[in-house]
């Protein structure tokens, strides 16, 4: 059946409401429902023990010193220390049983009868269930108040004093005060995991972590909704075939295509403006990796590298200098940059080449936001370390240094500083596509690109809606937002609409055609990948009704995933047809690799593990790591160096891909051997540990020690030093390039009737 673009461009509208008023209650019932911050903890003769202000004080040397990359918090963050609210929980498990053995019989519980540690872990439960705030306060037993003192001793002397062998550097929480607020958060986080929402047979968190000696089990809405969930992806995936194969949308065919040469196209001074953007992102992409291997290579030896334990000639301590954190934080910022930097300078290169059209000082403001965007990245960067070193008082810490949380670590200046370069950045690349703008319907292909840039900026908006006094819960709630939106909704969005008008460019797909398959494409990602952030608020103190709607809607982004893998199988087809001297062929293996990529790490590997009675287990574990490198660097990392290869291709003279193809499968292998030979292979060891052991088991050092899973770390050395290897190899082919890049024409000799411009003006 025929289905006109302006019927799917209103579908679209629709599902984006629906995804406004869903997510616009979510966040209502976030601040309604969220775990409460007691007044006070007080102990059996009714002293005070914490306070509100001692929680949320926690909470702030954790952000301020860079703990969630780290460890985790609820299971979200880094996985190289132990999940601080499972570990806290386990520690005050272990002292409730140490003080009722050594209470009720005299000695130590592990040395006790089983008969007599049977009463001892009954006594332990009771206590535990019995947690519900009255008027504010929560009211311990005396194996409490005496396990929370043990708790906050153990926080004093690993993240104060330090240890080598968890890789914690000294005073990583400057103070001893800070050290034990710290713990107060945690075990506040462990609090609300074990007791019983109002109204309900379980606690806030669903009953995660799962910890079977503080009575955390699944629940049966866990098995229940995964069974549905398994039920909907079949039905799912059916009527989206049908629907998909129902609606007219020409595969990319380059039969009878003239397609234009790169040299032939006139090169306009935005262009050669926006082509910088690929040497800045190529450095930051090369320090991403190496950092990337240096955090592998801690988890071998924490304190370490390669036996080098002090920097050479300055005698400093390695550990004190970048430990796992610092390392960390970087690493995913880096990721996070590059491969927006490579959009970024794309999304300004593409609107000259469709269209001929140069704005005034076009090329003055590209260049300004790089130099912005630089900056910024110098700037948050340094501020990063700065932070979590204590160089900032008061406030500052947040603002101008490191905020601490996963993926939104920069202090809320830089991300100032980032929002306005995304909103720059929609202004320019309006400008240089403005005859399209002036010509083509709202739903055009030029209209779809600045939807899909501006939604990610739209949705970086969610990071500023908490500060480091904000609920956890309600905190994660909106940093999921950003996090989980921008993977399955903006990025997917951008990702469509940017191979879409890169196809339309190498004349292998026509305007219409391709507006038609980005505005169902978009149809079907909008449809299932926002209200899919909600899986992520199964286990952070998030209300039951997201469990599921998370499972529904998790399971159903598998389906726009399967739709991308049939997109870039037919533009593979479309490659093989084309014959040997079609000249896009590197960037379009770029795109394919995403195609494919994208389809494993978001899709088979993030369906899997987003399933509730598996993510209940694997919840921060290493098959999350396997997931989520697969699928940024597989699917969008990919996607961005293709893109660059497609600048280069048409700004340089002189070409060869030799050394660009080489670096292609390096990352290809190296990628497949990470995830498939180390990453994932942990993970399910770690899943196993979890469902035998506990969370906390799975999480911990000794797990990590294990003599199978040191080996399994040193099994990742190969694929990371291809992926190392692929990178430097392309920030070496970058930089050679550059010293035969072409001479920009004059915009007012430029020809816009012929090549790529004269095949986009035709409307039929």
């Amino acid at each position: 059946m025929r289905v006109p673009r302006r019927t799917l461009a209103k579908a679209l509208v629709v599902a984006f409401v629906v995804n406004l008023v869903v997510m616009g209650a979510g966040a209502a019932l976030a601040y309604e429902e969220a775990p409460p911050i007691p007044d006070r903890i007080v102990g059996p003769d009714g002293e005070t023990i914490a306070t509100g202000d001692d929680v949320q004080a926690g909470k702030a040397a954790f952000q301020r010193d860079g703990l969630m990359n780290h460890g985790s918090i609820l299971g979200n963050g880094a996985y190289f220390g132990p999940d601080y609210t499972a570990d806290a929980l386990e520690l005050k498990t272990d002292a409730m049983r140490d003080y009722y053995a050594e209470e009720r019989y005299g000695d130590a519980y592990g040395d006790l009868p089983e008969a007599e540690r049977a009463a001892v872990d009954s006594l332990v439960k009771s206590d535990l269930d019995d947690g519900s705030p009255g008027d504010g306060v929560i009211e311990y037993s005396p194996a409490e108040a005496y396990a929370h003192e043990q708790v906050r001793g153990e926080y004093v002397e690993r993240y104060h004093e330090g240890s080598d062998t968890r890789g914690v550097p000294v005073d990583m929480i400057d103070s001893e005060e800070d050290a034990r607020r710290f713990a107060d958060f945690a075990l506040w986080t462990a609090w609300f995991s074990h007791t019983d929402r109002p109204g309900a047979d379980h606690s806030y968190t669903n009953d995660w972590p799962p910890a079977p000696a503080a009575g955390n089990t699944p629940g049966a809405s866990a098995m229940t909704w995964s069974v549905i969930a398994m039920v909907l992806l079949v039905a799912g995936a059916g009527v989206g075939i049908w629907l998909y194969s129902s609606i007219d949308l020409p595969e990319p065919s380059a039969e009878g295509v003239d397609v234009p040469h790169p040299e032939d196209i006139d090169l306009l001074p935005s262009q050669s403006a926006a082509l910088w953007f690929v040497p800045v992102a190529a450095l930051l992409f090369l320090v991403q990796t190496l950092l990337g291997g240096l955090l592998a290579h801690y988890y071998i030896e924490r304190h370490a590298f390669f036996g080098i334990e002090t920097i050479p000639g300055l005698g400093v301590d390695v550990l004190q200098v970048l430990p796992f954190a610092m390392a960390k934080t970087w690493h995913i910022d880096l990721g996070i940059l590059w491969i927006a930097t490579l959009w970024l300078g794309a999304g300004l290169f593409l609107p000259p080449l469709l269209t001929g059209y140069e704005p005034d000082n076009q090329a003055r403001y590209v260049k300004g936001l790089l130099v912005t965007l630089v900056v910024v990245v110098a700037g948050g960067l340094t501020g990063v370390w700065l932070g979590a070193h204590g160089y900032f008082d008061g406030q500052l810490w947040w603002i101008l240094g490191n905020e601490g949380l996963e993926y939104l670590e920069v202090g809320k200046l830089w991300q100032v500083g980032l929002l306005a370069g995304f909103l720059a950045w929609a202004g320019f690349a309006a400008r240089g596509l403005k005859p399209l703008l002036d010509r083509e319907e709202p739903y055009g292909l030029a209209h779809m690109i600045l939807y899909a840039g501006g939604s990610i900026a739209l949705l970086f908006t969610a990071g500023f809606m908490f500060t480091p006094q904000t609920n956890i819960a309600v905190t994660e709630f909106w940093r999921w937002w950003v996090v989980h939106m921008w993977v399955e909704g903006a990025f997917e969005f951008f990702i469509v609409a940017v191979v879409a008008m890169t196809l339309v460019s190498m004349n292998l797909l026509r305007r219409r055609s391709a507006e038609k398959a980005v505005l169902l494409e978009a149809l079907l990602v909008m449809g299932s990948g926002v209200i899919g952030v909600s899986h992520h608020y199964w286990w952070i103190g998030m209300p039951d009704v997201w469990v599921p709607i998370g499972s529904v809607f998790s399971t159903l982004e598998l389906v726009p995933l399967v739709f991308i893998l049939f997109e870039a199988i037919n533009e593979y087809r479309a490659l093989v047809g084309s014959g040997e001297s079609f000249p896009y062929t590197l960037p379009f293996m770029f795109i394919i690799a995403s195609g494919v990529w994208n389809f494993v790490g978001a899709g088979v590997l993030g369906f899997f593990i987003n399933l509730p009675l598996i993510n209940y287990y694997e919840h921060g574990t290493y098959l999350t790591v396997g997931h989520a490198h697969a699928a940024m660097f597989g699917a969008f990392g990919f996607l961005a160096i293709g893109m660059a290869t497609y600048v280069l291709r048409f700004t340089v003279s002189n070409w060869s891909g030799r050394r660009l193809r080489w670096a292609f499968w390096l990352w290809n292998i190296g990628l497949a051997l990470m995830v498939f030979v180390s990453v994932l292979p942990v993970g399910f060891v770690q899943l196993e540990v979890s469902f035998t052991q506990g969370y906390d088991a799975a999480r911990s050092l000794a797990f990590y020690n294990r003599p199978l899973i040191q080996s399994l770390f040193w099994a990742r050395l190969p694929g990371d030093t291809l992926i190392i290897l692929g990178t430097a190899l392309f920030t070496y082919d970058v930089a050679a390039k550059l010293t035969a890049r072409r001479v920009a024409d004059d915009p007012d000799t430029v020809s816009t009737t012929g090549g790529i411009r004269a095949f986009l003006n035709d409307d039929d």
